[in-house]
């Protein structure tokens, strides 16, 4: 029996060890950006893009390169066709005709074929049109980080903020409780109104429920912050950094006075990239009337015979090879390359039209990102004063309710306001955080290719 137990015990020993805790995580702010531009699903992606187009440009490199191409046919004439001579060929009778076949009943032929690309107008816009396609890709991978390390931040705000205010309800549920104490023991001394007890209790309720609702959200809150960096969304994670520190770092008017870069915008790139690639289509349909010049050179050797003896050694295989040039000059397609050259013009056009309305948007979100972020500021500087007075107000409230000189409806005011400017400040704290990190984004100014290093 006692052997069976132990035998028992290690077995559920060896399957717990077997199972592995999941793994847990630790970032600061800046670590956890710097996770998500190197394993967020997001940026993982806009990194396959980019190789996408490096393999595109050389596809289409390879297209103007030497290419060889090889072939092997073998043909078997289950039923040879006939052809009728005249008769007298063979000594028959004049106007009379013999049916005969001409040619072995199986042939084989291996045919290798070298083509070469003398010049294509179209080939060389091609060539720069993948450059260009590929500084397009890489320009995408920028906003792709850049957006990834703004909904870091975002996310990690978030995460700070549920936390913070899941401290300050469960610190407000535990003074309105000593609150309720005191006031039902005055009533039941005849000291209080019944009133005041209910009025207490009806706080107290809604805070509960507060609780439990932000402590929902700031689960929800984590998951997003692991989605966002590309770890499993239940995996445990410590937050470093604490929001009231995280917010002064960010306090700083000299990025909102920093001169906008037009030509450094990701935005900007973009659509510059769109312009250029217009252009090389405009260049490709004039290219089009250009003539081609092609050559190859081929290579290839045949046999035959009424049996299949084409891998025996004493077969006879008899070679043939042909060199030539091919000129194709276009000279009239009924104006349609003309109506493509003029659509393309047009297309052309739209681009720089585009092109000239994004640098005004740039100047426009540029303008309103530093707007925003100052108003940020200005309104966690008024949140904390705001607090301060609301802490005042509800202390001088307290005294009068206990002196029994205000009501209980007073003080349920006094408390509902410090509440509010409570979740205030720390909104205010996230709002100056989120709206520098969309500044920094207009500006393009943040800094993208530290490593992350885990830490111990």
């Amino acid at each position: 029996m006692t052997y069976r137990i132990v035998m028992l015990l290690l077995f559920v020993s060896s399957v717990a060890f077997s199972q592995e805790a999941p793994k847990s995580y630790s970032f600061s702010l800046e670590e956890a950006v710097n996770y998500a531009l190197d394993s967020s699903y997001t940026a993982i992606n806009a990194r396959r893009d980019v190789a996408k187009a490096l393999k595109q440009k050389w596809e289409t490199t390879a297209d103007g390169l030497p290419q060889i191409n090889g072939s092997v046919d073998y043909q078997n004439q289950l039923k040879q066709p006939v052809t009728f001579i005249p008769a007298e060929f063979s000594g028959g009778e004049p106007g009379t005709f013999t049916p005969v076949t001409f040619g072995a009943k199986q042939s084989a032929n291996l045919t290798a074929t070298l083509s070469q690309v003398i010049f294509d107008g179209s080939y060389l816009v091609a060539l720069k049109a993948s450059t260009a396609f590929l500084e397009f890709s890489e320009n995408a991978n920028e906003k792709t980080r850049l957006e990834v390390r703004k909904g870091v931040i975002n996310a990690y705000g978030g995460v700070l903020l549920t936390e913070e205010s899941v401290s300050i309800v469960e610190k407000n549920i535990d003074a309105i409780t000593d609150n309720l104490s005191e006031t039902q023991a005055l009533y039941e001394e005849g000291f209080a109104e019944e009133e005041d007890a209910e009025q207490l209790q009806i706080t107290k309720l809604q805070l509960e429920n507060q609780l439990s609702n932000t402590k929902r959200q700031a689960d929800i809150a984590k998951q997003m912050f692991n989605l966002a960096l590309g770890i499993p969304v239940n995996a445990p994670v410590v937050f470093k950094d604490v929001l009231e520190q995280l917010t002064l770092e960010n306090v700083s008017l000299e990025i909102s006075e920093q001169e906008l870069a037009v030509e450094e915008n990701v935005d900007y790139k973009i659509a510059d990239n769109l312009t250029k690639q217009r252009e090389l289509e405009l260049k490709l349909e004039k290219s089009k009337a250009l003539p081609s010049v092609n050559a190859f050179v081929n290579y290839g050797t045949q046999t035959q015979d009424d049996d299949f003896v084409f891998f025996d050694s004493d077969t006879r295989w008899f070679q043939s090879s042909i060199f030539g040039v091919s000129i194709n000059v276009p000279i009239f397609s009924s104006l349609k390359r003309s109506a493509r050259t003029q659509r393309a013009a047009i297309a052309l056009d739209q681009a720089q039209t585009d092109l000239e309305q994004t640098i005004q948007q740039i100047q426009l979100d540029t303008d309103a990102a530093r707007s925003d972020y100052q108003f940020a500021i200005e309104s966690y500087q008024t949140a904390q004063k705001n607090l301060e007075l609301a802490e005042r107000i509800e202390n001088k409230n307290q005294i009068k309710f206990r002196e029994g000189i205000s009501t209980s409806f007073d003080l349920r005011q006094a408390q509902t306001q410090l509440y509010n400017a409570q979740q205030e400040l720390l909104q205010s704290m996230v709002n100056v955080i989120t709206t520098k990190a969309e500044l920094e984004t207009v500006l393009n100014t943040p800094q993208l290719r530290v490593p992350y290093q885990e830490s111990k």
